[in-house]
């Protein structure tokens, strides 16, 4: 539901909007011909570092592209006998990553590993295509600061494929290309939206100055304007402002090449981007559950085994995960083979929770190597009608009230230009603990998200035992402050949404069910104070698109005082 603004919040879109018109303005200025010299020359004369593309390459990538289909973000289009340039692009996702060119690595992979030259000629007659169509750097979506950025770093990175053995023509092409793109970017990073997009800006702004010669001078500013950025972006506890865990993995993929760049050229790398390298390796560590994966909240989907098994390589210490994010505001509890990821914070700032998602007190749960509770999670670019069922209450592991979600969506037009889709707002007070008694861990926490529409406040209590076989919740609903009693009854529904990959049954006891993991490892819930049911779910994030699942819900209505308890249970421990 869309919710009303507060004058706070007015303000603060009237301050992003003029913030916007005014960075817009700047790069205007900054790329007029009285102003664009200061940013060196408008051709790239010779590439002095080739860096590292850390992301994985698919040679199949080719044989697709060879029968006409070009997949980009999720979504596959028809080019047959025609260019990519010229067909009418089935999303903005698609069309940004096919400016982006981050595809020249799969092709890059095709021309080795096969040792054909049709993927390298196609490739180079793609970048050179471009780079006559748009001679000024590009417009439109191909021209925005993150899309210039990802595109430098891409022609940059293959520049072996681009530019080995051309001819003097088409080198001359592709470096005059990339040195105007550079200058475009220069002038132009701060229009980029607030987010990791601005980040990537400036990031590959400042690897290109390092890597293309005639731009040394220009180094010591941007990094210092890197690092700022850096630094207001990420916690101190190495999480994303966002609160989306994947970010940080995007992120990593183009840092550690930056960083070898650094050194590459025989220059410090700022002490400030090393710190907070290790910080965000730490913040990934907590955030993976039992299938090494990342723990899906905030926009976290599809997940890319590859590109964090990557990241990880490069942590010094990788038996160390943090004790808690405090700055983040997750919670996990580790405990035998089990562990548990909780969200015990509000919602990013207006301008970094466009992506978020309603699931205060939410957690995922994982046995070994096996998920057996998880959150919906987002959906690919391909599958954005599915956004809005994603991002609510009822499609993540907590209660819900009402049947509506604990955060309210903002609508609001220039807002949502602004940061990229309807950001979201409350819960505004989220508490929360963690102790241990006798071996076990145990999380305390609430949040006020139902306080505005039913004046009635959620307390959720987590136990892990010792073993890691037992886990027993309290979910309570009380009024402010203390004993209340509503006009009528509000629903509840406490909601378990089982892995895909989880088969769940009714126990003769009505208010048991069980559980099978994939190994045929047996759980057993047990639920007392609410209605056992179960109903269908849908898993958002899987690569193939969302995917029918089962989950556990525990239905009821409360009066104003209401306590559920429930058990999952390792069939093992049973009896003890």
């Amino acid at each position: 539901m869309a919710s009303r603004l507060k004058l706070s919040e007015r303000i603060r879109i009237t301050h992003l909007a003029a913030d916007r018109l005014r960075r817009g303005a700047i790069s205007s200025v900054l790329y007029s011909p009285p102003f664009r010299w200061q940013f060196g020359a408008s051709a790239a004369e010779q590439l002095l570092i080739v860096p590292q593309d850390l992301r994985t390459a698919d040679p199949s990538f080719w044989d697709e592209v060879e029968i006409g289909q070009f997949g980009l973000a999720g979504t596959v289009a028809l080019a047959d006998e025609v260019s990519p340039f010229d067909i009418v692009p089935p999303n903005e996702a698609w069309a940004r990553a096919l400016h982006g060119f981050g595809w020249l690595r799969h092709l890059a992979a095709a021309a080795r590993a096969e040792e054909r030259t049709e993927a390298r000629e196609t490739a180079r007659l793609l970048a050179t295509e471009w780079a006559l169509r748009h001679r000024g750097g590009g417009s439109g979506l191909a021209a925005e600061p993150h899309v210039t950025g990802r595109r430098l770093i891409s022609w940059m990175s293959h520049s072996g494929l681009l530019l080995e053995d051309a001819d003097a023509e088409t080198y001359e092409i592709l470096t005059e290309s990339l040195g105007i793109q550079l200058v475009r970017l220069a002038a132009g990073w701060r229009s980029s939206p607030s987010g990791y997009p601005r980040l990537l800006s400036l990031l590959s702004l400042l690897l290109a100055q390092l890597c293309i010669s005639g731009h040394e001078g220009q180094v010591p500013e941007t990094e210092r304007l890197f690092v700022q950025e850096l630094e207001r972006q990420i916690l101190p506890d190495g999480g994303h402002i966002s609160r989306n865990p994947g970010v940080l993995v995007e992120l990593m993929l183009d840092l550690l090449p930056l960083h070898q760049c650094f050194a590459a050229r025989s220059r410090a790398a700022p002490p400030e981007l090393t710190a907070i390298m290790k910080t965000m390796l730490a913040a990934l560590k907590y955030m993976r559950l039992g299938d090494g994966m990342l723990a899906r909240f905030n926009g976290m989907g599809v997940a890319s085994p590859a590109g964090l098994a990557t990241v990880l390589v490069y942590d010094d210490n990788p038996g160390a995960i943090p004790d808690n994010a405090p700055h983040s505001y997750y919670r996990r509890l580790e405990r035998g083979r089990s562990i548990l990821i909780m969200d015990t914070g509000s919602p990013p700032p207006l301008e970094a929770a466009a992506e978020a998602h309603a699931a205060c007190l939410s957690f995922e749960f994982s046995v070994g190597t096996e998920l057996m509770l998880v959150n919906g999670g987002a959906p690919s670019s391909a599958n954005t009608e599915w956004r809005a069922a994603s991002r609510a209450t009822a499609s993540h592991n907590t209660l819900c009230l009402g049947e509506k979600s604990s955060s309210k969506l903002i609508r609001h037009k220039t807002l949502e230009e602004l940061v990229g889709g309807p950001p979201i707002r409350f819960p505004d007070d989220v508490r929360s603990k963690v102790e241990e008694h006798d071996g076990s861990l145990e999380i305390a926490a609430s949040h006020d998200g139902y306080i505005r529409r039913f004046d009635l406040m959620h307390h959720r209590t987590l136990a892990l035992t010792g073993s890691g076989r037992r886990l027993l919740g309290i979910d309570r609903l009380t009024g402010r402050a203390g004993t209340m009693r509503l006009r009528k009854d509000v629903p509840f529904a406490v909601h378990f949404h089982l892995h895909p990959s989880v088969r769940c049954r009714r126990d003769d006891n009505p208010n048991i069910a069980i559980i099978t993991l994939p190994s045929g490892d047996t759980w057993w819930f047990s639920l007392e104070g609410a209605r056992l049911a179960i109903e269908e779910s849908t898993y958002f994030s899987d690569s193939s698109g969302p995917r029918r699942a089962l989950q556990i819900v525990a239905r009821g209505a409360t009066f104003g005082e209401t306590e559920v308890r429930w058990v999952f249970e390792g069939q093992d421990t049973l009896g003890e």
